[in-house]
């Protein structure tokens, strides 16, 4: 068994069992990392990774939104219809569709730290190319080829962060991290408005500067050490988990570091097969659902609130409204989810998600529009952060990357799928009512689903 030296009055400390076999004299002790992680202290280290990483997710989310919020601007400058501009907005998830199956075998070879560095540098490049495009066709191949590199950030980033926290404090931080999202849609909305001026070129060539923020991985964040582990770097995975704990904890070079079946990385085809297979079927279909459900209301937000009366200006208005009241609702799953567990936040969430769809759809005044709409906001938005967590708990270090690889591309099946057809719909004259309520069965579909995967509050990982 271990012996781990801490400060901390032995807490990692394993007591001796009772009886054991002498060892061989070439043997050395072992000690699983995520065992170190059980009770591991939460310090600076910790938040300066939170930070930068929140900041990651931010500006993916603001790549994500920047095309629909300067859509108005590149239809008028191209004289594109709904369905083209609908095409336009999917273009950046087809490339994510691409590029996700590959990121996570990539973070395997090269390492979580360097993937979501390499993803940022390229996306910058091809979003500043994106920006001088000189016709539509060129436009969507360079928004295609920046969702390509962009998802690297979406598949590593929330697996990179669980691997560099403490077993108890895995879920509230993780949730945190995901209300980068309302951020990077703020920053997003903010620029459009404030830029508007310079045209939808300017918009986008600013917003590709986001990728010198590479520079603030590279100095804030380590790397994981259930990686480094699991590839050999053992040294480098005792030396991370020093700095980490800033000294708490510290493991003897006399102690191998490891990780369950701590190969370099695992396949495609394992998650499809053997106890893996089911929980990898579930979660592609909650992706899929729940991605659905969250993004043919947002990709198409500001145009089914003109239908319902509000320009383009008011409709950013209560957009940003709307992105306000995500937070709250990211505080509150991040505190129920460690008081709770996983599966009773989501359930619960995304069953009140459903009933605020409803009032949203079936809204009879402005005031009911607006309540319905916030409180979709704050339910469905808390339930993401728990759901971005709990992916990657249910898969072991091998498999954890390229199980978020799945979850990224169904969502991004759905993210094609969705605008294009509510873009259809619309070309056509549905009402509203029967819009929204569509896109509202997605939802309910994903609270059935929720409730057949497995909770893995308090569990260490793997």
């Amino acid at each position: 068994m271990s012996q781990l030296s801490t400060n901390m009055g032995g807490a990692l400390r394993e007591p001796a069992p009772a009886h054991r076999a002498p060892p061989a004299p070439s043997a050395t002790e072992s000690v699983e990392v995520g065992k170190i992680f059980e009770q591991f202290p939460l310090t600076r280290e910790h938040l300066k990774s939170c930070l930068a990483l929140f900041v990651v997710f931010a500006i993916e989310a603001w790549e994500m939104m920047i095309i629909v919020y300067t859509a108005p601007l590149i239809g008028k400058d191209f004289a594109l219809g709904p369905a083209a501009l609908g095409n336009l907005i999917g273009a950046i998830f087809v490339g994510m569709l691409i590029g996700s199956l590959w990121w996570g075998k990539l973070s395997d070879r090269l390492g979580r730290k360097r993937s979501i560095m390499l993803s940022l540098v390229l996306y910058g490049v091809i979003s500043l190319a994106s920006a001088l495009a000189p016709d539509y066709a060129t436009l969507y191949v360079l928004r295609l080829l920046a969702g390509v590199a962009a998802v690297g950030m979406m598949v590593v980033t929330f697996a990179h962060f669980e691997e560099l926290l403490p077993v108890k404090m895995r879920g509230t931080c993780t949730v945190y991290l995901a209300s980068g999202w309302p951020v990077g849609m703020l920053l997003a909305l903010g620029v459009s408005v404030w830029l508007l001026p310079l045209g939808w070129r300017g918009i986008i060539a600013l917003s590709s500067l986001a990728s010198v923020w590479a520079l603030v991985i590279a100095w804030w964040v380590q790397e994981s050490p259930y990686w480094l582990a699991a590839v050999g770097r053992e040294d480098e995975a005792r030396a991370v988990i020093a700095r980490l704990s800033r000294g708490a904890v510290r493991v003897p070079s006399s102690t191998r570091l490891h990780v369950e079946k701590g190969a370099r990385g695992g396949t495609h085809r394992e998650l499809f097969s053997g106890p893996a297979r089911r929980i990898t079927l579930l979660q592609i279909a909650v992706n899929f659902t729940f991605s659905w459900g969250y993004w043919g209301l947002q990709t198409w937000l500001p145009a089914l609130l003109q239908q319902r009366g509000l320009n383009l200006p008011q409709s950013y208005g209560f957009i940003a409204i709307s992105a306000l009241c995500m937070m709250p609702g990211y505080v509150a799953a991040s505190y129920l989810t460690g008081k709770l567990g996983r599966k009773r936040v989501i359930v619960a969430f995304v069953g009140m998600a459903v009933i605020a769809g409803y009032l949203f759809a079936n809204a009879q005044t402005m005031t009911m529009l607006y309540a319905g709409n916030f409180a979709l906001a704050f339910f469905s938005m808390g339930a993401w952060g728990v759901w971005d967590t709990w992916i990657g708990e249910l898969y072991p270090t091998r498999l954890r990357t390229i199980g978020y690889s799945w979850a990224v591309f169904a969502q991004r099946v759905a993210n094609i799928a969705a605008p294009s057809l509510i873009g259809v719909l619309l070309a056509r004259g549905t009402s509203f009512n029967t819009t929204t309520s569509m896109i509202n069965l997605f939802m309910l579909a994903t609270v059935l689903l929720a409730m057949l995967m497995p909770e893995t509050e308090g569990q260490r990982l793997h």
